[in-house]
């Protein structure tokens, strides 16, 4: 079976779970000897780990230009665009040229390179919408110099490809639902984004959700038929041992960590104001708040405004085998998610050997027992559970052990068997 995935990050070049999740699921896919994967992602930058699948940059692809694989014999051949629905330029000359002709209304004109090829960030920038919408245009190309089965696209930034690679190919489309803006916004949706993620729902043949808090949303929230909507629960990739970048911990006290975006979604300021309990009743506790966000300047001044600021440490976005550092020096690690699809890193976390404490509003909840669960919003309760992990030796040690037993059950192939039954239920009914 060949499966043809849109994805928006790929490692190393990721800026949170999406890009994890996708390697991961990719690399569990690929255990599977009749599944043949080709990823795409918008931009490829060359020092992606391809040993196990085929990766594709949406920038290398030209758009005046096209190439099909016959199947007999596996000859080539290339051409020129004839009848292409996108009109490359380079110079706003050109650009104003092309426009006084006429044609038809499908025709896209899309500004490229000297080698028609079209420039994408490779990120989350000013310009993600116009990116999205690139993205779609060279999908199209891409499904059509791709033989595969079946089309998987993963989160609202993919959409629109899939949906353009599904209708210029005439194959089934199946969505993976990462996140909803719900999610991401705390109800205070962005009506084109909203827009474009319930076309993909409607679109697509299937619809994977990442927990059953985020199928529920799926259903509820964008009027999707129950029956289209499946879940299937997110893995943990084997984490190595290998020491990062930061300095030593360099004090005696104990580590309580939070890591992840500093953003409403993620409840950073739940976080602080437990810390503040907590540091109400013991003072050799120190906090970290580790990732970047919207809302870091405000938690910076809040710690301030709370007299706590000498207690937290800040560390910024990090990522490889600084995480690991990190976590070498935590006894505690705390996700305090007001809205969390699924949630890796708590995952990460319990196989190095950290107690975790997770919201109950938390995909992740719905599979793990030796986890200590709360609701974000009870600060009482998350400083008590910090408190108790602290200072309870015993305590600490029974999620320690219990926890990374049961994570390290949690492979990727069991997820990807599980994909696998949805590609082959949505072919049946195709």
């Amino acid at each position: 079976m060949k499966v043809l995935m849109f994805g928006w990050e790929f490692p190393p070049h990721i800026s949170g779970g999406l890009g994890t999740a996708c390697y991961g699921l990719t690399k569990g896919m690929a255990e599977i000897e009749d599944i043949d994967v080709t990823f795409v992602v918008p931009k490829a930058f060359g020092d992606e780990d391809q040993s196990r699948i085929k990766l594709i940059g949406a920038n290398n692809i030209p758009v005046s230009r096209t190439t099909f694989t016959f199947d007999e014999g596996g000859k080539t051949m290339e051409y020129l665009e004839v009848d292409s629905p996108i009109l490359p330029y380079v110079t706003e000359d050109e650009f104003w040229t092309l426009k006084s002709k006429r044609y038809t209304g499908q025709t896209k004109f899309v500004e490229t390179d000297e080698n028609s090829k079209i420039e994408f960030s490779g990120g989350y920038g000013p310009d993600l919408l116009k990116e999205i919408r690139n993205y779609a245009l060279v999908a199209r190309l891409i499904a059509e110099d791709n033989s595969c089965d079946i089309i998987h696209a993963h989160d609202w930034l993919t959409y629109p490809a899939g949906i353009a690679a599904s209708q210029s190919t005439g194959k089934p489309l199946v969505i993976h639902v990462h996140a909803t803006d719900f999610d991401r916004s705390g109800g205070d949706v962005n009506p084109r984004v909203y827009a474009i993620e319930r076309e993909g729902m409607e679109a697509a043949d299937k619809i994977i959700a990442v927990s059953n808090l985020t199928r529920k949303m799926v259903i509820e929230k964008y009027g999707i038929p129950p029956e289209k909507v499946v879940t299937v629960y997110n893995a943990v990739e084997s984490v190595n041992n290998e020491k990062g970048s930061l300095p030593p911990k360099g004090v005696k006290d104990k580590v309580v960590t939070f890591l992840g975006r500093i953003t409403m979604q993620k409840g950073p300021g739940y976080f602080v104001e437990a810390a503040n309990l907590v540091l109400k009743k013991m003072r050799n506790a120190r906090f970290v708040m580790a990732g970047s966000g919207d809302m870091m300047n405000e938690m910076i001044a809040r710690t301030a405004a709370l007299g706590i600021a000498d207690k937290f440490h800040f560390t910024g976005f990090l990522k490889g085998n600084d995480v690991n550092d990190l976590f070498s020096m935590t006894d505690v690690f705390v996700m305090p998610s007001v809205s969390e699809p699924f949630g890796i890193v708590p995952l990460e976390a319990m196989q190095l050997n950290v107690p975790v404490i997770i919201s109950n509003q938390s995909g992740v909840s719905e599979i793990l027992k030796h986890a200590i669960k709360i609701d974000f919003w009870d600060t009482y309760a998350m400083a008590d559970a910090i408190y108790g992990v602290l200072n309870y030796s015993s305590l600490a040690q029974h999620f320690k052990s219990a926890g990374k037993t049961e994570v390290d059950e949690l492979k990727w192939t069991h997820s990807a068997r599980e994909v696998r039954k949805v590609y082959e239920s949505t072919l049946q009914e195709f």
